[in-house]
């Protein structure tokens, strides 16, 4: 209490809060809600660059990492590039290699990137351990960190490859590159042997530039690099921006409308303080006016008041502090995971320096109606607070009269013209919960709509597969950078070691066919392809038949309808400088395509590049899975059970499609706005409920006169729950199309911060039944907020109301 006085400043001050319980737990809870979302807003704030750029200074991070051909550069040659002008730093040559493991479950993981060095440190890339010790002899292997789980752990064994004959690794750690310069690391000589039996080995080297932040300096290096070994040395390279840029993207899309809840907390808890403020000084100028008259001063009736909400509002501070953090945690703790060493928590200067704002608001809030109660006289505050004031409103009550409504009905309905600021402040807190509804609403059905368009598999009724679905297991967690998917059959999932028999897709289609139950159906394969220009492999969805049904979204353009097409998502027309019209030469095995873009997807499933063709541009390319429709009225487990029977003989199977519902992070964000909206919307509550009760209270004597000239205790309740009807009727007016452009607003920026457009389905989904829905929650918020002030009202004894001044 030092802050505000102690003695008799300290005894005024507790006596206010304590006598206003109302008006504190208002205070309070409005306050904790804008600190909580504005915590969380700035945590992940931080997280969409500060973990990433921590970890790539910690590691030094590789600029570029290049990859060369041994046969046209030498090691010494490839060791003198690191002298170039502008190269601060290099690590390399190390032996590079691609193979495709097979864990103990039979899985075969992706393509993975095996690199052979004899330790993690370096000049460049230095690369942190997060569990277990380094490869040290042939048979050992370390993984990237995000391939960790259940079935894949330290002690655990993968086959090189799905041949019979393959070399068995061990795994002996997981590591974190932020530079992602390999999926995985052995020993040199470990390296060169997969590489002999399989795909060809190339040298990777890891460098630093004094000058690399932007794509143009990026590619300058590339070209010394380039011109430094020869034509035809150089076979790719891999720009630090690109990892950057598909790191941040996670945190990044949580942050506009984690600010958009934070911007509304704070205007709402600006606007229920200044009412709550104002409210205790207009019904205490009689107490005002003794505390004047006993020796306060006009300064420290100002700080009296200001402390009184103050002190609440610093409770709420510590709570939303306390809660923002908890909030934020289950965003923040993929973030340890990507980069390693990194604290999945709150950075502590985010605690310190984000509630600081909202007491600095809150208490030029409250000093607006504290500096008026520093200003009236005394004598004057006495005689006003010792008699009712008449007159305000009348006009109002004469109006509503004429209305052929029933008596309490025009009583209420005139009730908020007698106080103009506080109604407009109840008002405005309405229409701020209806927005936050709105919001949330359109918010969480355009998650689930983003969830939907990512699993376009599941719209099929019935998958049917070329192998047995019971050898296939889940697949890893996704590599750092991606956000990939859930596990499908389409995916051609490697049975293991056994080599199982694969059904000859042609006699898998014909039992389709041959089913009276089958509506459509379409083929489907995904597999690996080259891209002209394009460094490593990109991961392809080819398609058989009228594949419409199991498309994504589009943005721009059009789904493929025939040979010579391709639908890229938009991460491939970005880092490729491709557009809607261009031709790309995509090779399969040892055929090659000329495909034209048509399309732009709408694929949020990860960073790796995509395209979406037609599997007659390939000869060689045969489905994988089937996705079938059955017809009205077919059961589905029924029919899957009918195909099971004759493709499993043939080494197949069937069965019955369920959505992978959505990812965790969209699951997150959606509880995250569902809770900050019964937040807003319980304070929305509690500011009406604040006003109701001053007005209640001020009219205690009015309804004690009324109650004498026969008002039933249910008609005083309608009394006041008349009052706030037609400023909840208003307030949804006006928070439903505030809320739907908000959603508008906000949607196409979160698209943006993952780098991507936002079709239509995702952003079109109020159904017109909803915003009427909505636009009725206004009249909720208002009549809960009055309902517990409404039944103290008709509860109170008439001879107790009359004898209250």
């Amino acid at each position: 209490m030092s802050l505000f006085g102690t003695g008799a400043m300290g005894r005024v001050v507790r006596s206010g809060v304590g006598r206003r319980r109302v008006q504190t737990v208002v205070i309070a809870v409005a306050t904790m809600m804008a600190v909580a979302s504005a915590v969380v807003a700035g945590s992940l704030m931080v997280a969409a660059a500060a973990p990433f750029d921590h970890a790539f200074g910690r590691q030094q991070g590789a600029h570029i990492t290049a990859q060369f051909d041994p046969a046209r550069a030498s090691a010494a040659r490839l060791a003198e590039t690191g002298k170039l002008a502008g190269v601060t730093a290099s690590s390399g040559p190390y032996p590079s290699t691609a193979f495709r493991p097979v864990d103990q479950t039979g899985f075969q993981l992706p393509t993975l990137t095996l690199v052979g060095r004899s330790g993690p440190d370096g000049d460049v890339d230095r690369v942190d351990l997060k569990s277990g010790r380094w490869a040290q002899k042939p048979g050992e292997i370390v993984l990237a960190a995000s391939f960790e789980g259940p079935a894949i752990g330290i002690g655990a064994a993968l086959k090189a490859s799905d041949t019979t004959n393959a070399p068995t690794l061990s795994i002996v750690g997981f590591a974190v590159s932020a530079s992602e310069t390999a999926d995985s690391w052995a020993t040199p000589a470990q390296v060169e042997a997969l590489a002999s039996e399989g795909g060809p080995v190339t040298s990777q080297m890891l460098y630093r530039f004094d000058s690399a932040s932007t794509k143009e300096q990026i590619l300058a290096g590339r070209r010394k690099l380039a011109a430094s070994v020869g034509f035809g040395a150089l076979l790719g390279t891999r720009s630090w921006l690109d990892t950057k840029r598909a790191a941040d993207q996670g945190a990044a899309a949580t942050v506009p409308f984690v600010m958009a809840f934070g911007v509304l907390g704070i205007v709402m808890s600006v606007i229920i303080v200044s009412s709550v403020i104002s409210g205790a000084v207009g019904t205490s100028l009689r107490r005002i006016g003794i505390l004047k008259a006993i020796g306060f001063t006009p300064r420290e009736v100002v700080r009296a008041y200001v402390a009184q909400a103050l002190i609440p509002a610093g409770a709420g501070v510590a709570l939303g502090v306390v809660l923002g953090n908890l909030m934020a945690v289950p965003l923040l703790l993929d973030t340890e995971a990507v980069y390693g060493g990194v604290s999945p928590s709150v950075a502590w200067w985010v605690d310190v320096t984000v509630p600081a704002a909202p007491l600095v608001i809150v208490g030029l809030a409250a000093l607006i109606p504290a500096l008026r109660a520093g200003r009236l006289r005394t004598v004057e505050a006495i005689a006003v607070g010792r008699s009712p004031r008449t007159g305000r409103g009348q006009w109002a009550h004469r109006a509503m009269g004429l209305l052929p409504l029933p008596r309490p009905v025009t009583y209420g309905l005139a009730i908020p013209f007698a106080h103009p600021a506080r109604t407009l402040a109840m008002l405005l807190a309405v229409a701020f919960g209806t927005v936050a509804a709105t919001f949330a609403v359109g918010l969480t059905s355009s998650l689930a709509a983003v969830g939907t368009s990512q699993d376009p598999e599941s719209r099929a009724a019935v998958t049917v597969t070329t192998t047995k679905l019971n050898n296939v297991a889940p697949p890893p967690p996704p590599p750092a950078g991606g956000g990939v998917a859930g596990p499908s059959p389409v995916g051609g999932g490697v049975a293991g070691p056994s080599e199982p028999s694969v059904a000859d897709p042609a006699r898998v289609r014909s039992a389709i066919t041959s089913q009276a139950g089958t509506r459509s159906y379409y083929g489907k394969t995904r597999t690996e392809v080259a891209v002209a220009g394009i460094s490593g492999s990109v991961q392809a969805s080819l398609y058989e038949g009228a594949s419409r049904s199991g498309s994504y979204e589009m943005i721009s353009g059009h789904w493929i309808t025939g040979r010579g097409q391709a639908v890229v998502p938009t991460r491939f027309l970005e880092r490729t400088s491709t557009r809607i019209g261009d031709t790309v030469r995509v090779t399969h095995e040892k055929e090659t395509a000329n495909l034209r873009i048509v399309g732009e997807s709408f694929d949020t499933s990860g960073s790796e590049l995509e395209i979406h063709a037609d599997m007659a541009n390939f000869a060689s390319a045969e489905p994988s899975a089937f996705l079938v429709e059955v017809k009205s009225g077919v059961s589905a487990d029924e029919y899957a059970q009918k195909v099971a029977a004759i493709v499993q003989p043939l080494g197949g199977d069937a069965t019955t499609s369920t959505p992978t519902g959505q990812e965790g992070v969209l699951l997150i964000m959606s509880a995250m706005a569902v809770l900050l909206t019964l937040m807003l919307v319980s304070v929305a509550g509690l500011g009406v409920l604040n006003s109701v009760v001053l007005d209640t209270r001020e009219r205690i004597h009015d309804l004690g006169v009324c109650k004498a000239i026969g008002m039933s205790p249910r008609q005083v309740i309608s009394l006041v729950l008349t009052s706030v009807t037609a400023i909840g009727v208003i307030g949804g007016l006006i928070g439903v199309p505030t809320g739907y452009a908000l959603h508008g607003f906000v949607m196409p920026v979160m698209g943006r911060a993952v780098g991507t457009s936002l079709p239509s389905p995702v952003l079109d989904v109020y159904e017109p039944v909803q915003l009427l829905l909505l636009g009725l929650g206004g009249v909720v918020i208002a009549v809960l907020g009055a309902l517990i002030p409404a039944g103290w009202a008709a509860r109170v004894r008439t001879a107790t109301a009359l004898r209250t001044e």
